[in-house]
């Protein structure tokens, strides 16, 4: 059997049951009963009690328990409780931390939860991106993030930033022409991906693959199945706490030797040696430790990043060799007109002289020739056609302005004003 993208248009419609008209109400019932939401699905979420009891999992912790419990059967309640108080302190702390970063992430997944424009019984709607199923024919323009995986139906000069996806920094141009022989993701340029940015264009697309069948799906379900490391510092720590205590109970176990051999009582001299336990023991390192991870954190965070466990900041710091694309990652993946080259000159984009005919007729056209725009700081669009807008802006021109000017108005006004 064929693959989607090497389906005709009209074959992948019949595959999906659908029409270029959309889908009816009941034939989306159907379809959801088949096929669910169109959401990533999470693993089971930890209770905060569950979150808490994990603070108590480290080694060197564990010890200091031991060393509290026993330190309070044989009578120094003070030291029992003031260890205890530390640990518990230091696991509440982390707990917080934890949470408040687990709240974060879920703030910014709902506040990231797109809409999309659906076509159902022929009428568009505006429907949560969770309610499409496979099937529904959607539309798409210029800055429309792309919310299920599909095919392509229609195609007006559509361009796509799949680089959240593939890696690749440049808008895709797309087709709706099948594609005869064996493709990659990369290179299926009739098809639409989840996740991926509408640049330039407009178009129609019929719903593949919803939730969990999409590629962004795909690879959420493999990162599922990762089992997770620990970090440098939780290694550290860990053979820390080992090494530390192995060390001491040798000692204690040397020392209450001798007191024995000395003649004291088997009592004094056990009792002797756990109190040395628990002196030589830092009841304050975890403490000590997760309260500077969340220095780490809070500093972060006010660099928009967010941290969801304490022990990843001491990972970033551990990182030597980091492999990164340079395009959207190392920079804003934004362009910026530097010159302009006109009647033989080449004028910086900071001198621009709007009151010279020629350099301002160049700066609305090239707002006119583009469909980029610019609006509260949110730009939608080719990286060149926004930046020739971004110009234009600098010097008081709008392209809303421009666009709405009839062309016999236009050319009256650059008349009027010498231009």
């Amino acid at each position: 059997m064929k693959k989607i993208y090497q389906q005709t248009v009209e074959e992948v419609l019949d595959r999906v049951k659908s029409r270029e008209s959309g889908l009816t109400d009941k034939e989306v019932k159907r379809s959801r009963e088949a096929c669910g939401w169109n959401e990533l699905t999470e693993g089971k979420k930890k209770s905060i009690l569950q979150i808490f009891g994990e603070q108590y999992k480290d080694f060197l912790v564990l010890i200091l328990i031991a060393s509290a419990v026993i330190s309070g059967i044989l009578g120094d309640v003070e030291s029992a409780a003031v260890i205890m108080i530390v640990i518990t302190m230091n696991a509440v702390l982390g707990t917080v931390q934890t949470v408040k970063a687990e709240q974060s992430l879920q703030s910014l997944k709902k506040l990231s939860g797109p809409q999309a424009k659906v076509l159902r019984d022929g009428a568009v709607v505006l429907l949560p991106a969770r309610e499409l199923v496979v099937g529904d024919v959607i539309l798409l323009e210029a800055g429309d993030m792309i919310p299920a995986d599909g095919r392509l139906i229609e195609n007006a000069s559509l361009k796509v930033d799949e680089s959240a996806l593939t890696g690749e920094s440049l808008a895709v141009e797309k087709n709706i022409d099948p594609i005869l022989e064996e493709a990659a993701l990369g290179d299926r340029s009739n098809m639409m991906f989840s996740g991926s940015f509408v640049t330039y264009g407009h178009g129609r697309v019929v719903v593949t693959d919803i939730g969990m069948q999409t590629e962004v799906g795909k690879i959420a379900g493999l990162l599922k199945t990762t089992s997770e490391k620990q970090t440098p510092l939780q290694v550290s720590l860990e053979e820390f706490g080992k090494k530390l205590s192995i060390l001491i109970l040798v000692f204690c176990g040397i020392l209450f030797a001798v007191n024995v051999f000395r003649g004291e009582k088997i009592s004094s001299a056990f009792m002797f040696a756990v109190a040395l336990a628990v002196a030589a023991i830092p009841e304050a390192l975890s403490s000590i430790v997760t309260i500077v991870l969340s220095f780490g954190t809070q500093k972060m965070a006010k660099e928009h990043a967010i941290i969801r466990k304490l022990q990843a900041v001491e990972g970033l710091g551990s990182v030597s060799v980091i492999c990164s694309d340079k395009t959207g990652t190392l920079t804003q993946n934004k362009m910026t007109v530097e010159d302009y080259y006109i009647d033989g000159k080449r004028i910086a984009a900071a001198a621009v002289d709007v009151s010279d005919p020629a350099q301002s007729c160049l700066l609305y056209d090239s707002i006119l020739c583009n469909d980029s725009t610019n609006e509260n700081g949110m730009e939608i669009g080719d990286p060149t056609e926004t930046a020739l807008i971004n110009l234009g802006k600098r010097y008081g021109v709008e392209a809303a302005e421009v666009r709405s000017f009839p062309l016999e108005k236009e050319k009256s006004h650059l008349t009027a004003t010498g231009k």
